[in-house]
């Protein structure tokens, strides 16, 4: 490659990583990444690594996915240097409570093969909220003994972020929940930023409504389908998935779609080049159904999900 086309190469790939967002302790976080739900572990360290030649470096995993090690390894693939991607992984619902926490984060940071993590989530609130509690300030020793950058929940309604923060010492970083163009959960966001919290996006594009079909039943199907998203990315020549993404990083929401397709990872983060216009956004804003896809956080205990325990 001479120097011209590399230069340009660079000034792509530049284009393509994007921007981030500042966390309330002033880590930066990617502003967009991959997430590695439901994908399986032979297919994980391809993925992972595809991505972060892609440009990408957020990397978003849990426990209960079963492919910690897999990212690890996809990571090391890669070439890259751990402070040059953004990990985050989960505490399980079967190891809240306060050491059994610093035991499973001593397990996945094992199997991922990291000496630190960037982001540790909890994954569900519970109905038991003392051990949620007890979990989080398990979290806040780990990230006063610098083992992590910061520390963060999934699934809290507005309510329990505030009884959370009522009982614990730090807010946190981040709350990473369903959100897409059919369930946006706006009242959820504003509170979130009243707080200082970043509002991250699973299920970014609308996968939720295939991956539990029977409580999506009600509400709409694919938002990837809707003709008020395709309609805007003809506008832009750009694909439906783009459009959702793009949508998410206008509302300063950070996205983790999943894939393990090479052409669609590289799809995915290549939104950093168009803007939606005002009207396009509330378009796009109008969809919104108030329709969960995905379980009610309100109902969750410790024995929630036994195919992942």
């Amino acid at each position: 490659m001479d120097g011209a086309r590399q230069r340009r190469a660079i000034r792509k790939l530049a284009a393509m990583i994007g921007p981030s967002f500042p966390l309330n302790n002033g880590v930066e976080i990617p502003a967009l990444g991959l997430g590695v739900y439901q994908a399986s572990p032979e297919d994980t360290v391809e993925a992972v690594a595809t991505a972060i030649g892609r440009g990408y470096r957020l990397i978003d995993t849990a426990r209960a996915y079963a492919n910690e090690s897999q990212v690890g390894d996809g990571i090391r693939t890669s070439g890259a240097a751990q402070a040059e991607i953004f990990v985050t992984t989960k505490l399980w619902l079967t190891d809240y409570g306060y050491v059994t926490t610093l035991r499973a984060f001593d397990a996945s940071i094992s199997r991922l093969g990291l000496s630190y993590l960037d982001l540790y989530l909890l994954h569900w609130p519970t109905k038991n909220f003392d051990a949620t509690v007890q979990s989080y300030k398990a979290a806040e020793k780990l990230l006063a003994d610098g083992r992590v950058r910061a520390i963060d929940v999934c699934n809290f309604t507005e309510r329990q972020l505030d009884e959370l923060i009522e009982q614990t010492d730090v807010v946190p970083a981040i709350n990473q929940v369903e959100l897409h163009p059919y369930f946006a959960q706006p009242a959820l966001r504003q509170k979130g930023e009243a707080l200082g919290i970043v509002t991250e996006a699973w299920s970014p594009i609308g996968g939720v409504k295939r991956y539990w079909p029977a409580e999506s039943a009600a509400g709409r199907g694919d938002p990837l389908a809707d003709p008020v998203i395709t309609g805007i990315g003809r506008a832009h020549g750009k694909m439906a998935a783009q459009v959702v993404l793009r949508w998410h990083f206008q509302n300063g929401v950070v996205a983790i779609p999943k894939s393990v397709h090479a052409g669609r990872i590289a799809k995915n983060i290549d939104i950093f080049d168009f803007v939606l216009s005002d009207s396009e956004m509330a378009q796009i804003n109008a969809l919104d159904t108030g329709i969960r896809g995905g379980p009610d956080p309100t109902q969750i205990d410790t024995n929630s999900f036994s195919e992942y325990t």
